[in-house]
């Protein structure tokens, strides 16, 4: 599997970790204030860095500087957003610091579109 394949993997289990062990606090707790921040990171951590992983590791989409921009920006899109989020819910933040974490997550998104549709032209392996 490609690195970068990989990088993917670990942060999105990360996230996915991160957010099992924030839904079960949140359950014992019956606090269910942060579920907006809480469903953010699973479905931005978890689930789309996943994708995107399973994605550079299929045959001819091998990873370039362009896959690694990807990783950085989507991760760091992530990893704010699951930081920043529940400062914004509790009101300690004004909600114009999530633009923080939105513009790495839309330009990882960008240049995961643009791996993508460079992928149409390719044979796979």
């Amino acid at each position: 599997m490609p690195r970068v394949s990989s990088a993917f993997f670990t942060i999105a289990a990360l996230c996915g970790l991160a957010g099992m062990v924030w839904g079960s606090w949140m359950g014992n707790t019956h606090d269910h204030a942060m579920m907006p921040a809480h469903a953010h990171l699973n479905l931005l951590g978890w689930v789309t860095l996943s994708i995107m992983g399973g994605f550079y590791a299929l045959p001819g989409n091998g990873p370039g500087v362009l896959a690694w921009v990807n990783f950085v920006l989507s991760a760091l899109g992530a990893i704010l957003t699951a930081v920043l989020l529940p400062q914004v819910l509790v009101e300690r933040l004004d909600g114009q610091i999530m633009m923080a974490a939105e513009v790495p997550a839309i330009l990882g998104m960008i240049c995961f579109l643009i791996n993508v549709i460079s992928s149409w032209g390719r044979r796979a392996a």
